[in-house]
């Protein structure tokens, strides 16, 4: 095979875009020194996390001055994420730190107060034709494909600065704001997404470039007009994990948490068996998930370095499934079977090298939170939440959160926030608030879910999975009181989650709520509806969604 030269300095999941670059047929060579760039005629830099930290390692590591020799040789580079906000002159994520300064613009934060922060999904690359075709495109992007997008800053994009000094330009817009998703220019071509999450549609970008396709013809019914700009709604495949009674990691769901079968005969019954993980997971994919969350509830969370057998889930997944891979369950300190201490940054490493780009958090989050009010609300800077983004990026740390209703008569009658339901209990009572539980469920918490909320967003955390252990297994529909609650409360991107029963719920929490993606587990399971239907139901509503594409 051909080989294309990759550097990595610690950019989160980079398995993901190794098995990406497999599957255009290309192997990779590890760039491990500065001389090592010398001998690269293809080069790759990704990254993930903050600007400073990125750019900061590379100077340390004497990496940025072979890599301006390497672009002025004239030799291909391609840059994703961090990797192409290297090129700009700087960013406001850190002002002391410089880029190489390629590109004369500098990178703003994301400032629509009606949005989350950071931008996460799946958005748009529409080439801007500045003086050029609108028939044509560079690097296989087409208007009508969505992209993988994870940031909290951008290049804001000014009409013809860059295309007027030989820049090809792609955009897409977030809220009020229009940034640039994609670069390209002699042999520059540099990405805000991740081509290697983006399903076919990325796999196509990286073949373009590694191919040297850098212009090309779009199809009639590929021209600009044909796509629709703007971030999609997120549809989110979950899948409980754990062990079966015969040591087998299967895919299983519950009730309440709940996943052994009722039976007369025996009380306990089997733990629920719904598939094997793996497939399971490619043929979410398959039917266009946005994302897959594996969530371990299975044993082996307890002793992190022998949990070989959800890495190797992880592994597996990561070869054919190209959206962004979630890993709940024992994120956290542990002390392994041989008495070895193990951090939590150290297991979410773990994870992440295996094909993991996002961990959550559950549990711990909550004790974290209880110690973070209890210091007067002063950071620790040791907590599972804030090693692991300092280290990754806040976009690679999910917090799980499972709340569940707690009526009173009044709002006076509770120190907690409260908010007057629509949906009083059996006693009349009008009034609830949320509170946090901890072990899936099984222990309550003196704390509620915006005090949660608000306190792991302090921490870095830079998503919520909002679990409701009232709705958990009902098919009824969401929370929407719940999720909105939430939403008011924090800036960070939601996940909605538990409750889906069928595809008109979705277009329910969508439209009656500004949740930012919501996630269904065992109306997929069972096989009652699938992804494909679901994301068909919402845009034959008004949604725009991301559809999945074959491979040509």
């Amino acid at each position: 095979m051909p080989t294309v030269h990759l550097l990595d300095y610690v950019a989160g999941n980079i398995r993901s875009l190794v098995n990406a670059i497999n599957q255009v047929g290309y192997e990779v060579e590890w760039i491990k020194s500065p001389d090592d760039v010398k001998n690269a005629e293809k080069l790759i830099l990704p990254g993930v996390g903050h600007f400073g930290h990125c750019l900061s390692q590379l100077n340390k590591g004497g990496y940025l001055e072979p890599i301006r020799q390497h672009i002025d040789a004239g030799k291909p580079f391609m840059g994703i994420c961090v990797g192409l906000q290297a090129l700009f002159q700087g960013s406001e994520e850190d002002t002391d730190v410089p880029g190489l300064g390629l590109i004369p613009t500098r990178m703003r934060q994301f400032n629509d107060s009606t949005k989350s922060v950071p931008h996460i999904g799946w958005n748009s690359a529409m080439n801007t034709h500045f003086g050029g075709s609108t028939e044509r495109s560079f690097y296989g992007l087409r208007p009508t494909s969505k992209y993988y997008y994870v940031h909290s800053y951008a290049a804001l994009y000014e009409s013809g600065s860059l295309e007027s000094d030989g820049w090809s330009v792609a955009t897409a817009t977030y809220g009020e704001e229009e940034f640039i998703g994609a670069i390209a220019r002699d042999n520059i071509f540099a990405t805000q997404f991740h081509p290697e999450k983006s399903g076919q549609a990325g796999l196509r970008v990286i073949r373009a470039f590694l191919n040297s396709d850098k212009d090309h013809l779009l199809s009639p019914d590929m021209v600009v007009g044909k796509g629709e700009d703007g971030l999609t709604r997120r549809v989110i495949a979950c899948l409980d994990v754990r062990t079966n009674d015969s040591g087998d990691l299967v895919v299983t769901k519950g009730d309440q948490y709940d996943v052994r079968e009722k039976s007369e005969m025996d009380a306990g019954g089997q733990v629920r068996n719904l598939g094997k993980p793996v497939d399971m997971a490619k043929k979410y994919y398959e039917q266009g998930a946005d994302e897959v969350t594996f969530l371990n509830i299975t044993s082996f969370r307890n002793c992190p370095l022998a949990d070989t057998p959800m890495l190797e889930i992880l592994r597996r997944t990561s070869e054919t499934v190209f959206v962004p891979l979630t890993i709940g369950g024992g994120i956290k300190d542990a002390v392994d079977t041989d008495g070895t201490h193990v951090s939590a940054l150290d297991v979410a490493t773990m994870y992440f090298k295996s094909g993991a780009d996002k961990v959550s958090i559950g549990s711990d989050a909550v004790f974290a939170a209880e110690d973070y009010y209890s210091a007067g609300e002063k950071l620790s800077g040791q907590t599972a939440i804030e090693t692991i983004s300092n280290a990754y990026g806040k976009q690679a740390v999910v917090v799980s959160v499972d709340p569940k209703r707690v009526y009173v008569d009044r709002p006076e009658h509770t120190h907690h926030h409260t908010l007057k339901t629509v949906h009083p209990n059996a006693a009349g009572q009008s009034y609830c608030w949320y509170q946090c539980t901890v072990k899936g469920g099984r222990e309550t918490r003196d704390m509620d879910v915006r005090q949660l909320v608000q306190a792991v967003e302090a921490m870095g955390a830079g998503e919520i999975l909002l679990n409701c252990i009232d709705k958990d297994g009902s098919n009824s529909g969401f929370d929407l009181e719940l999720i909105n609650d939430v939403k008011a409360a924090i800036k960070i991107p939601v996940i909605a989650s538990s409750g889906a029963g069928n595809p008109g719920h979705f277009a329910e929490v969508f439209r009656k709520t500004t949740t930012d993606a919501a996630l269904g587990a065992g109306m997929f399971h069972r096989g009652e509806y699938t992804v494909s239907q679901v994301k068909d139901y919402l845009q034959a509503d008004g949604f725009l969604v991301r559809q999945f594409e074959a491979d040509q």
